[in-house]
C-alpha cells in the first residue's frame, strides 16, 4: 500500500493535482502487463494539514493489527503499509520518517528538498525524486554568475525547506564573489512594506525569493501594491510556474522575473484520465466528514466537487512527474521483488519493508525518456531543471536548462536573446562598479562587494586573480606604469662596441694617437730646432706620451662594465692625464723662472738648473697620483653597478667611483690651478717664448669641458653619460693637441724663416729692450 501526502491548510489545487497523479500512476500500473501483471496496488490516502491530527494516521500506517510493536527484527515484522509517498513538505517529513524508519518503511518522497534529508544517519529510509536543494541552490548561484551580479537578497519563509535554502545558499557564497546582502524571513507578522523599502535603500536589484508559495505570493502582491519598480525577482521552484501571478494587474511594472524548476515532463494520458475521473466523481455521492477544526483533513475533501478538470490540468505541474516516478519506483522495485515477468508475479514471497527499501535504492529504470536512479543519499542522480522567464503574455517561457547528470557536456545554459528586461538591457547588481583595470579594490564596508578604487602607483601592479584588494610590488628587474595589472621586464641599457656613436669617438681616438705619433716624429726630426726647444724639448716627448697613454682609456667605456675595464677607464685616464698637467705646470713656471725670476732670484734658478728641478716635480707628481689612485682603487675600486633608481623602465649598467675619488681629484686640480697662475703670469712674454697664452687656452677649454660633463651629469643619468665622459677624456687630449702643439707644428712646417736662433735672439732683445725702458 502507498500514501500520498498533498499539502492543504483548506484546499490547495496544487496538491489535489498531485493527488490525482498519484491515481493516475496507481492506475496504470494496475492496467499494465509489463510491470507487476497480475498484482494490484492499493493505497490509503489522507491531507497532511498538520501534525497534531494526523500522527494518529501515521501511527495507524506503522501499526500492524492495530498495534505498534517494537525492538522487533525488521525481518519479522510487517506493517500495514510497505511504502509510503509523501509528505510534500521538508518539515513534515523530517516529522514522521523516524517513525517509519523503525521498521525501514521505505519513504519515497516527491516534493521535499530540503538536504539535510539526504542525511542517511538520521533518514536511513527516505528517498525521493524530487531534487534537492542543493542542486536548486547551485543553479541560482550559477544565474547569478552567469549575469555578472554580485549584490543581491535572499527572502525566505519559515518553514524548515526555505531555511535550509537561505543555510545552503550562505555556505556556498564563500567561494564565489557574490555577497549576500540581506536576508529576510516571511511570515504572517511579516512587514512587506518595511522590507522593500530596505530592499531599496540597500538599492538591491536583485531579489532571490525562496519561500513557500503562499508567502512568496503574498510578497510579490506586496511588492506590485507598494510600486516597487525595475527589480530582478529569482523564483523558486515552489512559485515559478505559478498560473495567477502573471495575471496580476502591474506584475509586469515590479521587473524580470525568472524562475526554476525542474523540467516539466507531460503525462500522456492524465488529461484524459483527469477528464474520466470527474464524470465518474459525479456520478457517484460523496460523504465528507468534518474534523472539529473545521480543516478538511484525511478522506474528507468538500471543496473537491467544485475543481473543473480545466482547473487541474491548467495547474502548476513542477511536481507531478516526481510525483509519477516515485509510484512507479515503487511499482519497479516491487516487480524485481516479486519475481515478476509476462506471466505474472510469484506468490509464494513475502515482501517486507527493508527489502523494498533496498531494492528502491537499486532502481535503475527509464520512464518517459528519463532515467530514475539514486545515489547513496537517496537523492536523484540525473535531475533535469528548467529557468523560466515570465515573457510579455504571462506565460512561463523556457530561457535555460541545468542537468546535474555528469555525463552531460552543457550542464547550463542561458539563451539570452529570449529574456526582454525591463531596461531592454542586463540589469547592473552590484554593490559598486568594477574598478578599472589597474585599479586596486579597497574594503567599504564589511561586504567585500563593497568597495573603493585606487590606482596602483608605478613600480606595482594589482593581480585580479589573486588579490584584487592590494597593490604587488614589482620585482627588481620589473617595471610598470600607474595602473598596471602586470609588471614589464626592465631593459639592460649599456653602450656597446657596435654603437655609432661610440664607433665614431674610438675612430677619433684613433686619429689623434696618430696625430700623437706623427708630432712625436716630426718633433723629433727638429728637435735642435729653437720651436722644440722652447715647447720643452724633450719634456714634449713625455706629455705626448702620457697623453697617447691617457687616451686609451677611451676604449674601456664600452661594452659590458667589468671590474677592468671600471678601473682601466679611470685608472690610465686619472694618472697619465695628471702627468700632463704636472708637465705644463712645470713649463709654466719655467717660462716665469726663466724671463722674470732668473734675474730676481739667481740663485733658486741656478738650483732649478743644476739639478734639473723640474724632472724632479714630475716624478713626484707621477709618484705621487700614482700612491693615491693605487690606494683607493684599491680600497675602493670603481665597481660594476646596476642602476635601477634612475629609470623606472631600464636597468643602467655603469662603473660606481667611490666618495674617496676626491682623494686624487685634489692633485689634479692642484696642478690645473698651478699651470693657470703660472700662465698668467707669463702672458706678456715674447710671442715666441710665450707658451702661456697656449696653455691658458687649453686650460679655458680643459675647465669648459668638465663643467659641461659635471652639469649633464647632475642633470641625466642614463646609459650615454659614459659617451659624455668619454668625450669629456678624448676633448681635454685634443684641446693639448690644438691649442699647444699644432702651432709649433704649424711654424715648423709653414714659417720655417720664424724657426731660427737668429730670429729668437731678436725677439727676446726687443723684449729686453722694453723692460729696461720700463
Amino acid at each position: 500500500k502507498t500514501m500520498d501526502a498533498p499539502i492543504a491548510d483548506s484546499f490547495t489545487l496544487s496538491s489535489y493535482r498531485m493527488f490525482q497523479v498519484m491515481r493516475f500512476a496507481v492506475q496504470e500500473i494496475n492496467n499494465s502487463s509489463l510491470i507487476l501483471p497480475n498484482v494490484s496496488l492499493g493505497y490509503e490516502i489522507f491531507d497532511h494539514c498538520s501534525d497534531t491530527f494526523n500522527f494518529q494516521a501515521i501511527l495507524n500506517m506503522i501499526s500492524r493489527n492495530g498495534s505498534i510493536q517494537v525492538l522487533r527484527c525488521v525481518n519479522e515484522y510487517v506493517s500495514k503499509v510497505i511504502a509510503v509517498a509523501g509528505p510534500f513538505r521538508s518539515m513534515e517529513s523530517m516529522t514522521v520518517a523516524p517513525l517509519f524508519a523503525m521498521n525501514l518503511i521505505p519513504m519515497v518522497n516527491y516534493g521535499s528538498s530540503s538536504s539535510v534529508l539526504s542525511d542517511k544517519w538520521k533518514y536511513p529510509s527516505f528517498l525521493r525524486t524530487t531534487a534537492s536543494n542543493k542542486d536548486l541552490i547551485q543553479l541560482i548561484i550559477l544565474i547569478i554568475q552567469h549575469f555578472n551580479w554580485n549584490w543581491v537578497a535572499f527572502v525566505s519563509s519559515g518553514d524548515e525547506n526555505s531555511q535550509n535554502g537561505l543555510q545552503l545558499f550562505k555556505s556556498k557564497l564563500k567561494d564565489t564573489k557574490i555577497c549576500l546582502a540581506y536576508a529576510k524571513e516571511l511570515n504572517e507578522m511579516s512587514d512587506h512594506y518595511e522590507i522593500l523599502q530596505q530592499l531599496e535603500d540597500l538599492s538591491i536589484e536583485v531579489i532571490i525569493v525562496f519561500a513557500r508559495q503562499s508567502s512568496a505570493v503574498a510578497f510579490i502582491k506586496s511588492a506590485i501594491k507598494h510600486n516597487i519598480h525595475s527589480k530582478v525577482w529569482i523564483a523558486g521552484d515552489s512559485w515559478s510556474l505559478n498560473k495567477n501571478l502573471p495575471r496580476l494587474s502591474g506584475i509586469k511594472a515590479i521587473g524580470t522575473i525568472i524562475g526554476i524548476t525542474e523540467t516539466v515532463m507531460p503525462l500522456p494520458g492524465f488529461k484524459d484520465f483527469v477528464y474520466l475521473s470527474h464524470t465518474q466523481r459525479n456520478n457517484r455521492p460523496t460523504t465528507c466528514e468534518q474534523t472539529p477544526s473545521g480543516r478538511t483533513c484525511n478522506q474528507a475533501c468538500d471543496l473537491c466537487s467544485d475543481v473543473s478538470p480545466e482547473e487541474i490540468i491548467g495547474e502548476n505541474p513542477s511536481y507531478s512527474f516526481a510525483t509519477y516516478s516515485a509510484i512507479y519506483a515503487m511499482a519497479h522495485a516491487l516487480h524485481n521483488l516479486l519475481l515478476c515477468d509476462i506471466k505474472g508475479c510469484s506468490d509464494n514471497v513475502t515482501v517486507y519493508p527493508f527489502m523494498l527499501l533496498q531494492e528502491l535504492k537499486r532502481s535503475n529504470f527509464t520512464i518517459l525518456n528519463r532515467h530514475i536512479e539514486f545515489d547513496s543519499n537517496g537523492d536523484p542522480t540525473c535531475t533535469s531543471y528548467a529557468i523560466v522567464f515570465w515573457n510579455q503574455s504571462g506565460q512561463a517561457q523556457k530561457v535555460g536548462s541545468y542537468e546535474t547528470d555528469p555525463a552531460v557536456d552543457v550542464p547550463f545554459s542561458i539563451n539570452n536573446t529570449k529574456i526582454h528586461w525591463y531596461a531592454d538591457q542586463v540589469p547592473v547588481a552590484r554593490c559598486s562598479p568594477e574598478c578599472s583595470e589597474g585599479f586596486a579594490k579597497k574594503k567599504d564596508g564589511l561586504h567585500q562587494c563593497c568597495f573603493q578604487c585606487n590606482v596602483c602607483p608605478g613600480m606595482t601592479y594589482v593581480n585580479y586573480t589573486d588579490n584584487p584588494y592590494s597593490c604587488i610590488n614589482c620585482r627588481k628587474t620589473e617595471w610598470s606604469k600607474p595602473g598596471s595589472t602586470f609588471c614589464t621586464q626592465r631593459s639592460v641599457e649599456y653602450i656597446p662596441f657596435t654603437d655609432p656613436v661610440a664607433i665614431t669617438l674610438m675612430f677619433s681616438t684613433g686619429v689623434l694617437l696618430a696625430l700623437t705619433l706623427a708630432i712625436v716624429i716630426l718633433f723629433a726630426l727638429n728637435y735642435d730646432k729653437p720651436v722644440v726647444k722652447s715647447a720643452g724639448g724633450p719634456m714634449c716627448f713625455l706629455l705626448l706620451g702620457c697623453l697617447s697613454a691617457s687616451s686609451i682609456s677611451v676604449f674601456f667605456f664600452f661594452g659590458k662594465p667589468t671590474v677592468t675595464n671600471c678601473v682601466l677607464r679611470y685608472f690610465l685616464f686619472l694618472l697619465f692625464y695628471t702627468v700632463c698637467l704636472g708637465c705644463f705646470a712645470v713649463r709654466s713656471f719655467q717660462i716665469v723662472c726663466i724671463f722674470k725670476m732668473a734675474t730676481k732670484f739667481p740663485k733658486i734658478h741656478s738650483w732649478w738648473v743644476k739639478h734639473n728641478g723640474q724632472w724632479w716635480l714630475i716624478a713626484i707628481v707621477f709618484v705621487l697620483q700614482l700612491l693615491l689612485l693605487t690606494t683607493v682603487f684599491t680600497a675602493s675600486p670603481p665597481t660594476p653597478v646596476n642602476d635601477m633608481t634612475s629609470y623606472r623602465d631600464q636597468i643602467i649598467l655603469k662603473c660606481a667611483m667611490s666618495r674617496t675619488v676626491i682623494m686624487f681629484l685634489l692633485l689634479t686640480i692642484v696642478l690645473a690651478s698651478l699651470c693657470f697662475i703660472f700662465s698668467y703670469m707669463g702672458k706678456d712674454l715674447p710671442k715666441n717664448y710665450n707658451e702661456s697664452k697656449a696653455i691658458t687656452l687649453y686650460l679655458l677649454f680643459l675647465i669648459l669641458t668638465w663643467i659641461t660633463f659635471c652639469t649633464a651629469s647632475i642633470l641625466y643619468h642614463g646609459k650615454y653619460l659614459q659617451l659624455f665622459n668619454a668625450m669629456s677624456v678624448l676633448s681635454s687630449s685634443y684641446s693639448i693637441l690644438f691649442c699647444y702643439f699644432l702651432p709649433k707644428c704649424y711654424i715648423i712646417i709653414f714659417q720655417p724663416q720664424k724657426n731660427t736662433q737668429q730670429h729668437f735672439q731678436g725677439i727676446i732683445q726687443r723684449y729686453t729692450q722694453n723692460i729696461s725702458s720700463k
